[in-house]
């Protein structure tokens, strides 16, 4: 798989993480680095009583407990689920300190009115978003999950969900999906000017009205590994000159697979494709 392929477009999560994929996934430095600093952006963003108090959370999708171990850290005890047995296998090798549960979140969350003061999740709800068999309808697994999530929370908790979503039109569909079961709160995107260090996470509230937090900008500590170089302008005039001899003229396939991953990364200023896509266009323009 290439760094910039989806996993949840290769295979259901179960089977994509593997007991291969899950040793691979938790012995990787990068994932780990990226995975603490996540969280501990997660924590900064549920905003919880400094009262000195250790608080239960919930780790949704919490595989090989990555970021069950930034939680224990921070003094809090956590009950982590996650739909891959061998993701949670590693987790028991590791002896995380949090209670672990193989769980389908497309089926609910299966806790209690109330349990919780807070839940995170990293890199794990956009999975909902995939209909991995004819049974799975994204938008009710997607209301299942939201339902149930908003029972398990103690009034005038939060959760953060961190998500990649593919696109704007799906972070819409999963932000909608949890304000129409009770939830105020909103996206928080961090960085969002940046094509490699943004990050968005979903801020949800338990009652009240709150002002959603505000995300970070460019000038705040970066997350580890996405410091990206600043981006440079080509003129157009220059363009002929820096074109090495030869070099093929990239066609209209290339321009519109470029302008998709453009509009996956989040840039605003993507133009709309039109008939003129992707056309070569004379000297003097």
């Amino acid at each position: 798989m290439g760094r910039n392929d989806r996993p949840e477009e290769t295979a259901p999560p179960e089977i994509f993480y593997n007991d291969t994929e899950a040793r691979k996934y938790t012995d990787n430095s990068r994932i780990i680095k990226i995975q603490t600093a996540l969280t501990e952006r997660a924590l900064e963003l549920l905003a919880l009583p400094e009262d000195g108090t250790p608080k239960l959370l919930l780790d949704l999708g919490c595989g090989s407990g990555l970021s069950g171990e930034a939680l224990s850290e921070e003094g809090h005890i956590w009950v982590g689920t996650d739909i891959s047995p061998h993701m949670l296998e590693v987790a028991t090798e590791k002896e995380v300190q949090g209670d672990l549960c193989l769980h389908d979140l497309g089926h609910g969350v299966p806790f209690r009115m109330g349990t919780f003061d807070g839940a995170i999740s990293i890199s794990a709800v956009q999975w909902l978003c995939n209909a991995d068999t004819s049974a799975h309808d994204p938008r009710k697994r997607l209301r299942r999950f939201f339902e149930t999530l908003y029972a398990s929370l103690a009034k005038g908790a939060r959760a953060v969900l961190q998500i990649y979503p593919k696109n704007t039109e799906q972070a819409s569909m999963i932000t909608n999906a949890a304000m129409r079961v009770g939830f105020s709160g909103g996206l928080v995107v961090d960085f969002p000017h940046s094509t490699r260090a943004k990050k968005y996470f979903l801020v949800l509230m338990v009652g009240g009205t709150t002002a959603v937090p505000q995300g970070k900008m460019e000038g705040d500590d970066m997350y580890d590994d996405d410091d990206v170089a600043p981006r440079t302008s080509v003129k157009v005039h220059d363009r002929k000159t820096r074109r090495r001899k030869g070099d093929k003229v990239k066609g209209k396939a290339w321009v519109l697979r470029k302008k998709e991953q453009q509009r996956y990364r989040g840039l605003a200023d993507v133009r709309p494709d039109s008939k003129y896509t992707g056309r070569k266009r004379k000297d003097r323009f």
